[in-house]
């Protein structure tokens, strides 16, 4: 009777398991395709978000043919960032928003015409009718101004001083700051303070365009890593379920016990519960990349793309930074980080207020003078004369004075300029020092995931000699399959822990570049 019900239960198993093995299950990728050519995304099938349905993208297409599967590389990726992300573009328009600032600031250069009239009649007593019309020049160099003016009066009530000949009154002269704004004013600081901003908006851009690049670079090398975990539990759960296959036929015809189909069934129960794991994995690795993708023209809005179900990542490539290229970017991160170019900016812009704010503890004096002459007379009146034409008798002079008695509005200003530009001073000092320990925090990180990745090389490599040691043992009647599922479950740990390596490796190459003010779009 206990016979029987082994037997029941022993082919109810069996019958049950078969059912689960029946599944069509494609071969798994086996090794890395070979790449394609930099227009991958053009030629495969990429769907622009707005017309998606919503579904979860599929994972990667375990054809028949896998060594076809286009290769989407990481130059491809950043370049693709580069010229179409939104971010990259954003930054663009930083520096363009600086120039349109240095063109603010030059309106306060342009010349201007003025007109002024009056007229005053009551009683039928015209008392007076006056019109004051010019061109005013400001003179960038020395902060003068130039003034073509032209005066023409008249009425009964007219101030004596405002009397001109019936034909009018021209005059051309200048008016000179001789102490305080002769060599800057506000308008030559604001001026210059918009030109430096320029560069200040420049290192923005770069910093903002470093940044994005880092974050893509994470992002390509966690869908790398997601990748070729899914690859290598899926090759576990196929050769599991090959196996489970293998010891149910052996079960039937007695050649090996029943309960060992339990512990292979087992097994592939356990390998696709992971290799189902991976596969969320995998998808959220790739819509994380997809936010990265967009597609775009010279005029048009960028248009977010998805990234295709049937596109692989790039080997790992094994780059390696020697300590001369280490020094070769620290030189470079003193000379171009985009910290110090900033921190250097604003330096610049504080010393031009610092001189201005100077020029302010100086005494106003400004110089007004001009050359007067009467308007063209017609030939009928002129008579020859040039009394009252252009000549250093017929002029106008002026002397405007002003001068606070403690300056002490002045002399504060001028102590906070100061201050500010000791702390930008300091602070310059400190971010180079923390650039340089940056990069070489991040140069000592790389060199250790390098010797970690050989080191995890020769591990997988003597652990795949074991699993076939045990598989050999297996076939003589010396092992067992909990023995053989242990080193290969083992085996595909240390093939996963391998790839993680390799994934960190290349995400502490772009944290380095990033650290020396660069990113690895432009390597």
């Amino acid at each position: 009777m206990k016979l029987m019900h082994s037997c029941f239960w022993f082919w109810s198993l069996v019958l049950w398991s078969g059912s689960l093995c029946g599944q069509a299950i494609p071969a798994p990728i086996t090794r890395q395709p070979e790449p394609i050519p930099t227009d991958v995304l053009s030629r495969t099938a990429i769907s622009v978000s707005g017309t998606s349905t919503g579904t979860v993208a599929t994972l990667p297409a375990r054809a028949a043919t896998p060594n076809t599967l286009p290769v989407f590389t990481a130059d491809e990726f950043y370049q693709a960032v580069l010229q179409h992300n939104p971010i990259v573009r954003q930054a663009a328009l930083l520096n363009q928003e600086a120039q349109a600032q240095v063109q603010q600031a030059r309106g306060a250069f342009d010349p201007k015409l003025f007109t002024d009239y009056q007229k005053k009649n009551f009683g039928n007593t015209l008392y007076y009718d006056k019109w004051q019309s010019g061109l005013s020049v400001p003179v960038l160099p020395g902060g003068l101004d130039v003034k073509m003016t032209y005066d023409r009066s008249t009425g009964k009530y007219l101030n004596p001083e405002n009397f001109v000949p019936s034909t009018g009154l021209i005059g051309v002269g200048v008016s000179v700051p001789v102490t305080q704004g002769l060599f800057i004013d506000a308008r030559r600081n604001t001026l210059r303070q918009a030109q430096l901003a320029v560069d200040l908006a420049d290192a923005e851009r770069l910093s903002l365009i470093n940044k994005t690049l880092l974050e893509a670079a994470k992002a390509y090398w966690d869908w790398y890593m997601a990748f070729q975990q899914f690859r290598w539990i899926d090759q576990g759960y196929q050769l599991a379920q090959t196996r489970f296959v293998a010891v149910r036929q052996r079960a039937l015809i007695g050649d090996a016990a029943p309960i060992d189909t339990t512990e292979a069934l087992i097994t592939v129960q356990d390998r696709l519960v992971q290799l189902q794991q991976a596969g969320v994995s995998l998808q959220n690795a790739r819509l994380t990349l997809s936010t990265f993708l967009w597609s775009s023209t010279a005029e048009s809005t960028p248009q977010p793309i998805d990234l295709p179900p049937n596109v692989a990542p790039q080997a790992a490539p094994s780059d390696q930074i020697s300590q001369l290229q280490l020094q070769e970017l620290l030189s470079r991160a003193s000379e171009r980080h985009p910290e110090l170019l900033k921190l250097t900016s604003k330096q610049q812009q504080v010393t031009v207020e610092e001189r201005y704010r100077r020029a302010l503890l100086l005494p106003k004096v400004n110089l007004q003078a001009s050359l007067v002459s009467r308007g063209p007379l017609s030939e009928a009146s002129y008579d020859g004369t040039d009394y009252y034409g252009f000549q250093a008798d017929n002029h106008k002079i002026g002397v405007d004075l002003a001068f606070p008695l403690f300056l002490r509005a002045e002399r504060g200003k001028l102590r906070q300029v100061q201050l500010k530009n000791q702390q930008l001073g300091l602070e310059w000092q400190q971010t180079g020092r923390d650039i340089v320990n940056d990069v070489q925090c991040a140069w000592n990180e790389l060199s250790a995931l390098g010797q970690q990745i050989a080191t995890q090389q020769q591990t997988t490599t003597n652990q795949q000699v074991l699993v076939r040691a045990e598989l050999d043992k297996f076939q003589l009647g010396e092992s067992s399959l909990f023995l053989i599922n242990s080193r290969e479950t083992k085996l595909i740990d240390y093939q996963i822990k391998l790839e993680e390596l390799r994934s960190k490796h290349q995400k502490a190459l772009a944290n380095l570049w990033y650290a020396a003010g660069s990113n690895v779009g432009h390597r």
